[in-house]
């Protein structure tokens, strides 16, 4: 990908070829570590060329995000963004620097999302920038799941659980499952009580603390 190859004057060919394929296979393992990611990760260069963006961005920025991809390359939405966005990525690449960029507008449909911007590979003759995306929730579908297996949540309350990790209400809840409100207070004392969590609170905690790896619950055809 941006990897550089570093090869001294006389050195044997085998060596050099060596390097490349060494060089090859970090490529591939990185490629590998990315796509394990629940969480968004886009690779580019300063002028916004995306070198690789794993599954999680892609879905991210096809879902109104503030930055959208264009072809090969990744670009702001709106035009207030555009030169915050281009001077992040050429300070990233140029000058090291990493920062926090906030983009969108509540008033625009791409609404509003944080976007870390880390400088890699400074000093060399192929840098590379690493995005890191906002999550849109506390806890995605897949983590839900993960979350779910692991302590064996029934189908009714792995739903409960996805609701209030989108900050929805038990009331709204019950609303929105056709149920008492009684019903689904006895789910979320189920889940706690299988969890260990002591409240709502404690267990939303814990769905934050997630590791996000998770790749092993999505479906193998979605995976490049």
């Amino acid at each position: 990908m941006w990897m550089s190859e570093f090869v001294q004057p006389g050195q044997a060919p085998g060596r050099r070829e060596e390097r490349r394929q060494a060089a090859s296979l970090s490529s591939q393992w990185l490629g590998l570590v990315l796509e394990e990611l629940d969480h968004g990760v886009v690779l580019l260069n300063g002028a916004g060329r995306v070198l690789h963006a794993n599954l999680a961005a892609r879905s991210t920025l096809d879902d109104n995000h503030p930055l959208e991809l264009v072809g090969p390359h990744l670009r702001a939405r709106l035009l207030t963004d555009a030169v915050p966005f281009a001077e992040a990525l050429e300070g990233a690449e140029a000058g090291g620097r990493r920062c926090l960029l906030r983009l969108g507008d509540e008033r625009a449909e791409c609404g509003r999302a944080n976007v870390v911007v880390v400088p890699l590979n400074r000093d060399v003759s192929q840098a590379a920038v690493l995005l890191i995306l906002e999550r849109r929730q506390l806890c995605g579908d897949l983590a839900a799941q993960w979350f779910a297996l692991r302590y064996q949540l029934t189908p009714a309350e792995t739903e409960v659980l996805k609701a209030l990790s989108n900050g929805v209400k038990p009331t709204e809840v019950a609303q929105r499952q056709g149920v008492a409100i009684s019903t689904v207070r006895s789910q979320i004392q189920s889940i706690r009580a299988k969890s260990g969590a002591d409240s709502i609170g404690d267990l939303m905690r814990q769905l934050a603390l997630l590791p996000p790896l998770v790749s092993s619950l999505r479906p193998q055809k979605q995976v490049n």
